[in-house]
């Protein structure tokens, strides 16, 4: 059964960063894509930035050159690296694994929720 558990979100000042981090456990979790998506009070999920088996990565205009997503395939581990923070990041942000192929399931986290106020 897969398994995804994240931490590092919190309270930040604008201009601040944080890392979060997302362990992951279960079948093949070395060759799936994993990613952050990212959920605002009252807004729909959007992509974040998504990083595959192979490392590379993909991210949302919104972040990009503030936010870096990598992985450590030896500690099934994903992290983001969020600098620069501004108010409009505050959500509640969720680690994805990625399917493996068409019939396959994704799978998410419950979610860590990260404050940008000051």
């Amino acid at each position: 059964q897969v398994q995804l558990v994240e931490s590092g979100g919190g309270l930040v000042q604008p201009g601040g960063s944080l890392r979060l981090s997302c362990v992951a456990s279960g079948r093949a979790v070395n060759i799936r894509t994993m990613g952050w998506y990212r959920q605002a009070p009252g807004k729909q999920r959007d992509l974040v930035a998504t990083i595959t088996a192979f490392s590379t990565s993909n991210y949302a205009d919104s972040v990009k050159g503030r936010f870096t997503i990598s992985r450590d395939n030896a500690k099934n581990t994903v992290y983001l690296q969020m600098n620069s923070l501004k108010p409009e990041d505050t959500a509640v942000y969720y680690c994805n694994l990625g399917r493996l192929g068409p019939g396959d399931m994704e799978y998410w986290g419950k979610g860590t929720l990260v404050t940008v106020s000051s």
